[in-house]
């Protein structure tokens, strides 16, 4: 699922269904790659190391606007991650391909800001799933 940030980047309008419906298709999209894998695959831990990461970035560029070419390559290497973690079965394509599509949209501040906001609303949608036991209801595609 590769989902666009921006709405009209020139004038700073974030897509308005990012934080909401694109969050949850993700989430649920994520969550099933967790069931397909048997439940070894997308833990919460798993992926709160890539959210912890992320946060961590925004902390630093948040005390150092100024920072952001430097820490750009850095946060790139989230791909790095990804790619290993995968190739040790600890996350799915699925959630790979969510870190890669995004990182590849990073360009500037207000890229990260998009796609920070982006992985916490994801955050939550995919804990509601996970804390749901297994089952998607409601809605599911």
């Amino acid at each position: 699922m590769n989902v666009n940030f921006w709405k009209d980047k020139t004038k700073k309008i974030i897509e308005p269904e990012l934080f909401s419906s694109k969050a949850d298709d993700l989430a649920k999209e994520v969550y099933r790659g967790q069931q397909q894998s048997r439940g070894k695959a997308n833990k919460p831990t798993q992926i709160r190391k890539f959210y912890d990461e992320v946060t961590r970035f925004g902390s630093i560029l948040k005390t150092n606007p100024d920072e952001f070419e430097n820490v750009l390559p850095y946060l790139k290497m989230l791909n790095a991650k990804a790619a290993y973690a995968m190739g040790r079965d600890l996350i799915s394509k699925e959630f790979k391909d969510f870190i890669s599509n995004s990182l590849d949209q990073i360009k500037d501040r207000d890229d990260f800001e998009a796609f920070s906001g982006y992985f916490e609303a994801f955050m939550g949608y995919y804990k509601f799933y996970d804390e749901k036991g297994g089952t998607l209801q409601g809605g599911a595609r």
